[in-house]
């Protein structure tokens, strides 16, 4: 049976002695290279091995990708202050400045207010968005996946003056299990991690890149050539029960 604990703020769970990784099948139809941020910063230990040589150049034919890690300590991640000000691709904050100020620009505690406002009206609904859809197109249609929440919060925040970031992540707790995507806010200099789909405890997420949206942090990018992906598993496990996770205290990504 899962117990669950409440933690102090800023708590970070099991992140020293969890385990992640993930297995990537490509069906590659033209020579291929690619580009993968599957890799867990802060690893003490991690293995990756391909059924191919010259990785990451990718004949004709099956090529599997493995990779594993353990043991994870905090390290830094720079990012300058305006760039987490600033519109990008997928969250065009200068345009939803009025809407944003309306709902929220009245509030003690903004950052709350818009995670709990992205969770309460937003359904997560796989299949509800595609590649090219956007903040303003999540606002509008009330529906996503994780990279939905978290590109509509994050505009939000910037809309109101402040900075925003999205990072990709393991996430031990969430099911069905996959590569998840969630917000950071810069909040008395320090970077705090929040979820709004409150899919998964934020203690025990592991950091694998960090950027302005999905366009920063894509697992694969395909350089060349043609493939596709027909298998992707993905897991990560934390030592122990799951934390509780209220999604209103602070925490603190590693």
């Amino acid at each position: 049976m899962r117990r669950f604990r409440a933690w102090p703020t800023g708590y970070r769970f099991g992140v020293d002695s969890a385990e992640v990784g993930c297995r990537l099948v490509f069906d590659v139809t033209s020579p291929a290279e690619i580009a993968l941020k599957i890799e867990a910063r802060g690893a003490s230990s991690s293995s990756l091995t391909t059924s191919c040589d010259g990785f990451p150049f990718l004949p004709v034919g099956r090529v599997v990708v493995e990779y594993r890690a353990t043991g994870f300590s905090p390290e830094p991640v720079v990012t300058d202050r305006l760039e987490a000000l600033l519109p990008s691709r997928y969250c065009p904050s200068d345009r939803l400045g009025g809407f944003a100020a309306t709902m929220f620009g009245g509030s003690d505690d903004p950052v709350r207010a818009v995670t709990a406002w992205v969770f309460e009206h937003l359904t997560y609904q796989v299949g509800s968005s595609g590649p090219s859809t956007d903040a303003i197109d999540t606002l509008l249609s009330a529906s996503g996946v994780c990279r939905d929440y978290a590109h509509l919060t994050a505009t939000l925040c910037r809309a109101l003056n402040i900075p925003a970031r999205v990072a990709a992540v393991y996430a031990p707790g969430l099911s069905p299990m996959d590569f998840h995507l969630v917000v950071e806010t810069l909040l008395d200099g320090e970077w705090r991690v929040w979820d709004s789909t409150r899919l998964a405890p934020r203690q025990t997420l592991i950091r694998i890149a960090t950027g302005r949206d999905a366009a920063d942090v894509a697992f694969a990018t395909t350089l060349s050539g043609a493939l596709t992906l027909p298998e992707l598993e993905i897991f990560a496990v934390a030592a122990g029960d799951l934390p509780f996770d209220d999604h209103t205290s602070l925490v603190t990504l590693p």
